[in-house]
């Protein structure tokens, strides 16, 4: 007889190598994808269950990444030897700046970000560069580990998707640059708290996000977005506020306590000039070597966020008017990705913010390993430009500027490549590749089957063969590279 409560089943999740077609290629020597007739999700894996095999990828893609950094850990951080074996770290910069006594509110990063380089360096003898390093690295590691963690958390019956975080070759070569991954991990558990129903813890992550990096609060106007075209503002209406005032409690006794140097950063950023590798300084470097026109900081300032503006404008309007609702991470990764590919303080390892957007928004292999190599070609490059633009170092090891350019505009076209696939995906709802079955918006939270109000277009669905209904499956799609 029924106890009159239902009991929650085991969830069949997806396989890989049947899912992805350019992982089922890669097979053959283990014996092919998984047979048909096995049920992962549903059978115990033992062991090896996916968040071990996880854990196990990051620490191992970790350990390449330490050892790609070794060569500076041996030699220093001199210039231009750190860009020649791309090993540059802004982390022993900042303890020699700390222990030469500037206040770690003067090291040009946002004020959360100085204080968590200020308390590291209280923990390490004087002098101790190697080891302030060595510290910096293992707190970047459990960063690493807590982003993998809330990206498999948030990926309902795909939880190998999370597996592009554990082993993103971008994080591998950047991720003991600075403290981006920080930043990318409050926005990651910011979004699992927001699609838990988390709405306060929700805010103080984004927040904490936003004071380390800025770009997560732009995840939180995806879910405003949404949250309009729903109805359902409360609970994005609780994350703003707990937003704003976490923000505001990690960076007002700063302000206090040194208000010129609190707002030197936020100055800066609108004083200086553009930074490498975006469309501005790329513009400039091309008008400077034709003998054309630069643009200065004042113009390039206005230029980036009009056009910033613009285009987040042109996502809110694509983002209301889709004929089925949009998922959270659809959104998110649209807003963040025209602020890399339009503001002008872009940094190569800003790609890392991307990653775990990408494995929840469009996670295709193909798509994703392509956009990472020509990410990493990219750093490659941007290293040896430097190298020589630092010290002139040896001009066999330098790279001239044409072909660093040709690198910066391929991870601009990637970048862009893969947002085209999400925009895709939200007009044709066929072409996103995780809405399969009863998944409607794993990281929605509210959001999630809920009632879509804007009234469905009946000559489109028409001309187009669909229906409006949540619980309708998709077909499964082509993969596209």
């Amino acid at each position: 007889m029924g106890t009159g409560r239902s009991r929650r089943r085991p969830v069949r999740i997806s396989v890989p190598s049947r899912a992805d077609s350019l992982l089922r290629k890669f097979t053959t020597l283990i014996g092919g994808p998984l047979g048909r007739r096995t049920s992962p999700g549903v059978i115990d894996p033992g062991v090896f269950s996916v968040e071990r095999v996880l854990v196990l990828l990051t620490t191992g893609a970790a350990v390449v990444a330490i050892l790609l950094k070794n060569p500076c850990r041996i030699a220093g951080w001199a210039s231009p030897g750190q860009y020649y074996m791309a090993c540059q770290s802004q982390w022993p910069e900042a303890f020699v700046s700390l222990e030469s006594g500037t206040s770690f509110l003067q090291l040009g990063h946002s004020a959360l970000t100085g204080a968590l380089a200020g308390a590291t360096a209280q923990l390490v003898p004087l002098g101790s560069t190697l080891r302030y390093y060595d510290q910096h690295s293992v707190l970047a590691v459990a960063a690493w580990l807590v982003t993998v963690y809330a990206t498999v958390r948030m990926t309902n019956r795909r939880p190998w998707d999370a597996a592009m975080v554990a082993v993103a070759p971008m994080i591998i070569v950047a991720g003991f640059l600075g403290w981006d991954l920080w930043a990318a991990m409050f926005a990651s558990l910011g979004m699992l708290a927001f699609a838990r129903g988390g709405f306060s813890r929700a805010g103080i992550f984004l927040g904490l996000g936003t004071a380390v990096a800025g770009y997560p609060v732009l995840i939180f106007a995806a879910m405003a977005l949404l949250a309009l075209r729903t109805r359902l503002v409360g609970g994005a209406a609780m994350t703003g506020a707990v937003l704003a005032a976490t923000w505001l409690a990690t960076n007002l006794p700063f302000a206090l306590l040194d208000a010129r140097a609190w707002s030197a950063h936020f100055t800066s950023l609108l004083s200086r000039d553009a930074g490498y590798s975006s469309i501005w300084f790329a513009y400039n470097s091309l008008a400077a070597r034709a003998g054309g026109r630069e643009l200065d900081a004042t113009f390039t300032t206005v230029a980036s966020g009009l056009l910033t503006v613009v285009l987040c404008t042109g996502i809110a309007v694509l983002t209301v008017r889709t004929h089925r609702r949009p998922r959270v991470a659809q959104v998110a990764l649209l807003l963040v990705g025209v602020l890399i590919l339009a503001g002008k303080g872009y940094s190569p390892q800003h790609a890392i913010w991307l990653v775990p957007l990408v494995a929840l928004a469009y996670p295709k292999w193909r798509t994703f390993l392509v956009w990472q190599l020509l990410e990493v070609a990219h750093w490659w490059t941007l290293m040896m430009y430097l190298g020589k633009e630092s010290s002139g170092g040896n001009a066999q090891n330098n790279i001239d500027l044409p072909y660093y350019l040709l690198f910066a505009f391929a991870h601009m076209l990637s970048t862009a490549y893969i947002m085209y696939r999400v925009m895709e995906g939200m007009i044709d709802p066929a072409q996103d590749p995780v809405r399969r079955l009863t998944i409607d918006d794993p990281q929605g939270g509210p959001f999630d089957h809920a009632a879509d109000h804007r009234k469905p277009d009946r000559r489109h669905a028409a001309a187009t063969g669909t229906r409006v209904r949540l619980s309708r499956p998709s077909p499964e799609p082509k993969d596209h590279p």
